[in-house]
């Protein structure tokens, strides 16, 4: 588990270092742009610097502001991949501990279910008693009707 969590940590860490180096590209940009300006400029370098000043003060608050967005965002899906897969805290060897002794002793009980279950669908051997009953005397038959020619041919 803590290999997942590793894998999403470094997953998000990636994502929040490609756009600050996004805007870290983008301010160098800029800034060899206005360099590029600077030089064609060079007539009047002073108001053309200024401006290049503004202009790079805002952009280096416009990647503040957007590495601000970009790591609370990351923040945020980190938080909600953490409550999906309930990883508030990381597991400890004492809950973990717990959890085996648990198991252990659901398996014990299960064992001694099955046991006891086992028992209960074998059939039993009957006891024999000490004292034999006495037997009642067994009734005689009557000796069958014999049959008559006469009656095998009708039959």
């Amino acid at each position: 588990m803590s290999d997942d969590k590793s894998k999403v940590t470094d997953k998000a860490g990636e994502i929040a270092k490609n756009i600050w180096l996004a805007g870290v590209g983008a301010y160098g940009k800029a800034v060899d742009e206005a360099q590029d300006n600077l030089k064609k400029a060079t007539p009047s370098p002073p108001k053309l610097f200024r401006d290049l000043v503004k202009a790079g003060t805002e952009l280096e608050e416009e990647a503040r502001e957007t590495r601000a967005l970009a790591r609370s965002s990351v923040e945020e899906r980190i938080a909600r991949v953490r409550d999906n897969f309930n990883m508030a805290r990381p597991a400890r060897v004492e809950d973990l501990e717990s959890l085996h002794r648990k198991v252990d002793k659901l398996s014990r009980k299960i064992d001694a279910l099955s046991k006891l279950l086992k028992e209960q669908a074998e059939p039993k051997p009957k006891a024999k008693k000490a004292t034999a009953k006495k037997k009642a005397p067994a009734r005689k038959k009557a000796p069958a009707a014999r049959k008559t020619p006469s009656s095998r041919s009708k039959g």
